[in-house]
């Protein structure tokens, strides 16, 4: 059975989801005013959960409250999956069956076939709100049937609202469409990597073991950034995946890297960037990065590579490019190994 969904439905649920949105940062911002007119009387503020980087607010467990209850009463029909009540059952498995689904992740932190179902995603970078490090967001995915069509990421301090519609454009604050490149659009360097602001992110898991995930990404890293390997511009970590493709829909970074994301993580921002002109696969290089095809990303994989937006050079399609930098960029990174079960 496929669940199908006509524009004007799409449209009064992206409306939704953008007043939902700017709503539940009202609620962050709340709480950081609490939070500094009462430092220093010693309240924890935080617990951790998995380990020393993976922690819970309350802010999270208001907002995910928050969120449910607004969806139950707009869209009663709707399953509700909570990452908290997810966390707290300590299952990795997954949960969503054939029902429209809203699946909620107020932390920081995949999709396996044949399902047919929707799914609404929102997550909240945990760490850097702790921190106050400005760079967190809500952000809210809507899928059918694997795919991603609608998001919305709103990081309140900054006072940015990214969203994007299936057909109807990407946005930043709902006025300038995305990605925000001179016009017209430029493509991938010739040389790329080279060149290019390549964005990645530490993860969770930081266990230091021979062959580990913390290993491969930090040698990846280094392969990116050397001037005898990739000799990328930069190397930018904000602690957050869902505003690192919001900023590679809108052009900032050239290219993210990332390993490790659940699909609550990476949902809206894979919706904006694909309606923006950006491609995301899989981070994990193929047998042979020259030749093999680059399939469309699994939003359960957990491994993510996403390009930019690009224009058209004198040779090249704007698709070629972003292909052709893919494969540079899988010629430089080492296979990552995360996991999970599968339904």
């Amino acid at each position: 059975m496929t669940i199908e969904f006509t524009q004007a439905q799409l449209d009064e649920i992206y409306a939704f989801a953008i007043d939902l949105g700017r709503k539940a940062g009202e609620l962050l911002l709340q709480s950081i005013e609490k939070r500094i007119a009462s430092e220093g009387d010693g309240e924890n503020v935080y617990a951790e959960k998995d380990n020393a980087v993976d922690i819970v607010t309350q802010t999270d467990e208001d907002v995910e409250t928050f969120i449910k209850s607004a969806i139950q009463t707009r869209y009663p029909e709707h399953k509700f999956l909570g990452e908290e009540t997810y966390a707290k059952g300590e299952s990795r498995s997954y949960l969503i069956d054939t029902h429209p689904t809203w699946v909620i992740d107020p932390l920081d932190g995949t999709l396996p076939h044949p399902p047919t179902h929707v799914v609404m995603l929102i997550w909240l970078g945990t760490v850097n709100f702790t921190h106050l490090f400005p760079m967190f967001c809500v952000s809210i995915g809507f899928v059918i049937n694997h795919r991603p069509v609608i998001g919305v990421i709103y990081a309140p301090v900054t006072s940015q609202l990214f969203s994007s519609c299936l057909n109807r454009g990407a946005w930043l604050n709902e006025s300038r469409r995305l990605p925000l490149l001179r016009n017209p659009i430029p493509p991938m360097p010739a040389s790329a990597p080279h060149g290019c602001l390549f964005a990645c992110e530490w993860g969770k898991d930081r266990r230091d073991v021979p062959g580990g995930n913390l290993g491969r990404k930090v040698e990846s890293f280094v392969n990116m950034a050397a001037q005898t390997g990739g000799m990328v511009h930069g190397v930018r970590s904000l602690g957050s995946a869902t505003l690192d493709l919001a900023y590679t829909a809108m052009g900032s970074f050239d290219i993210w890297w990332e390993g490790g994301c659940w699909e609550w993580d990476v949902a809206a921002g894979i919706a904006i960037l694909l309606e923006a002109g950006g491609l995301v696969t899989t981070a994990n290089p193929p047998a042979n990065p020259e030749t093999d095809p680059i399939e469309e990303v699994s939003l359960g994989s957990r491994l993510y590579l996403a390009i930019r937006p690009a224009g058209p050079s004198e040779t090249e399609t704007g698709r070629q490019t972003q292909e052709r930098t893919v494969r540079e960029v899988w010629k430089r990174v080492r296979e990552l190994n995360y996991s999970r079960p599968c339904a």
